[in-house]
């Protein structure tokens, strides 16, 4: 964690920098650089406008939206009552296995996929195999 959060930050207005500062978090990983970098121009590419804050809010704020909630997000897991797949990488650095082996835990009926060759991203190469997963959840 400490690696991943002392890099410096990119100037969220450059779609270079952005896509590099993406690709040297994924290699912090575990995760595919060149995946990461093309999936933060695709972002940076979609966002409207290019003014920084915008930026900036469209590439972390989906990952870091909702962090503060209430009631907390895990107290809140059992009462979810859809059939809900949790998908974890075996390389994951930043949260090792145990955690999505909790998650599945603590939702009534979860299914746990374990990806042996991913980290925190879902490679291109085991889509079909999520996807299955996740059409057999019914």
């Amino acid at each position: 964690m400490s690696r991943l959060f002392a890099r410096a930050v990119p100037d969220w207005g450059d779609r270079a920098a952005v896509a590099e500062f993406a690709a040297a978090g994924a290699e912090v990983l575990g995760d595919d650089p060149v995946v990461a970098r093309a999936v933060a121009g695709r972002v940076w590419d979609r966002t409207p406008g290019t003014a920084p804050p915008v930026q900036l809010a469209n590439q972390l704020g989906s990952v870091f939206g909702r962090l503060d909630c209430a009631p907390r997000w895990r107290e809140r897991l059992p009462g979810i009552g859809v059939p809900v797949l949790v998908v974890h990488g075996r390389g994951n650095r930043f949260f090792p296995l145990g955690n999505g082996e909790a998650l599945a835990r603590e939702i009534p009926g979860a299914r746990l996929l374990v990806l042996e060759e991913a980290a925190t991203a879902i490679p291109a190469g085991v889509v079909g195999e999520v996807a299955g997963a996740m059409l057999a959840l019914g």
